[in-house]
Formats: structure tokens, C-alpha cells, sequence
């Protein structure tokens, strides 16, 4: 897919999550690999209202190419690529749900959401929390770097999940597996619920891996 290809996608996409709630404002980010680098949505942009031609456009060092001001998360971004080498996106969100758990007392850090459905355990996996840091925090960034080496899904505290896909289609799509995963959650977790096995869970992850 060519560059400007890929600013449509990712406008097309951010318009689809916006319009269905999966973000508000002028919250959240989007980026994309492309051949010399990486185009982010700028600074306080409205996923909802995205101008292709106006993506920031940053090198493989994170330096400033073109377009409107970058994020003041594009470090968080550029550490998910950094060490996912394989990764083509990345979808930052503060969705209401996947935030709504992050605050919970009782969650297990270490793996946020029980593996309630197969596409879940399918696209996200296992879930680590992040610690809470300011938005545009260095060390957000480096928590981030520490996990992303074996996450391509992480939940930051008080503030919102970070997922990684191969392409912006897969990033996409288990950023909303993970929302309404969250949802689900909320919704059964003070009762008795079941969950996939272990062993289930392994051969589903074995026959349909995180595309991340």
C-alpha cells in the first residue's frame, strides 16, 4: 500500500472508531510504518476529523519530516516500533471501558482481562497494566519499551490501552476486541463467571497467533 493509501486508511479508520465511540475529543493517536518512516496523527487532533495531507510525518529516529506538530506521545509509538520490528501500526486510545478497568483495585497487573471469548484470546492475548504516567511522560515511553518486547497489547493506568498490529487493520481490530472484551468485563465481573481454558486458549493462539 503507497503512502497516500495509507493516510487515507488511517483516516478512514480513526473517522469509524470516533463515530462509534471508541474515542472522544481530541484523544488518542493512530501511527502507520511507511517506507522512510512513520506518519502519526498530530497533536490534539480529532480522530473523527482527520486530514490526510496534514499527518505528521516522522524518520525511523523519530525526527520531525512534514506535516502538523507531532504528539506528545509519538516516543510511545516510536518504542512500540522500536521493538516490534514486525509491527506496521500502532492504535493508542482512551476508550471508556478498556480505561474503566485500568482503575479497578482487584485486576491482576501481570494479565488485566480473563480470557472471556476466543477472539479475544485470539487478537489481544494476555493483557500486562502499565503503571500511571502523565501523558507524554519519557518514562511512559520506556515503561512502554520494557513490555513491548512480548506485548503487543498493553493497558496504561488511568489512562487507556496501546496495541500493535502487523498493519492498521489488525491493530485496529484488537483494540476493539480488547474495548469490548472490557465491556464484557464490567459487566460480569462481581458475578460467577466461566473462562477459556489454559488449554484452549493455547490452540486457539496456535491456529490464529496475535497478528501483532
Amino acid at each position: 500500500m503507497n503512502e497516500n493509501k495509507q493516510r487515507e486508511q488511517i483516516s478512514l479508520l480513526g473517522q469509524s472508531m470516533y463515530d462509534r465511540g471508541l474515542t472522544h475529543g481530541g484523544t488518542g493517536n493512530i501511527s502507520v510504518r511507511v517506507d522512510d518512516g512513520f506518519l502519526m496523527t498530530p497533536t490534539g487532533s480529532c480522530l473523527g476529523r482527520l486530514d490526510p495531507a496534514k499527518l505528521t510525518k516522522l524518520d525511523f529516529a523519530g525526527r520531525y519530516l512534514s506535516g502538523d506538530k507531532p504528539t506528545k506521545e509519538d516516543k510511545l509509538h516510536l518504542a512500540m516500533y522500536q521493538q516490534r520490528k514486525n509491527s506496521g501500526a500502532v492504535v493508542h486510545l482512551h476508550s471508556t471501558h478498556s480505561v474503566a478497568v485500568s482503575v479497578l483495585d482487584e485486576i491482576d497487573p501481570d494479565n488485566v482481562l480473563p480470557m472471556l471469548t476466543a477472539y479475544y484470546a485470539m487478537r489481544v492475548g494476555r493483557l500486562p497494566l502499565l503503571p500511571y504516567y502523565a501523558p507524554g511522560d519519557p518514562e511512559l515511553a520506556e515503561a512502554v519499551r520494557r513490555c513491548a518486547s512480548e506485548h503487543h497489547a498493553m493497558l496504561l493506568a488511568h489512562h487507556g490501552p496501546v496495541v500493535a498490529g502487523n498493519d492498521l487493520n489488525a491493530a485496529v481490530d484488537a483494540t476493539e476486541e480488547l474495548e469490548a472484551t472490557a465491556q464484557l468485563f464490567l459487566m460480569v465481573h462481581k458475578e460467577k463467571y466461566k473462562t477459556l481454558t489454559d488449554e484452549q486458549v493455547a490452540e486457539l493462539q496456535r491456529r490464529f497467533p496475535p497478528k501483532g
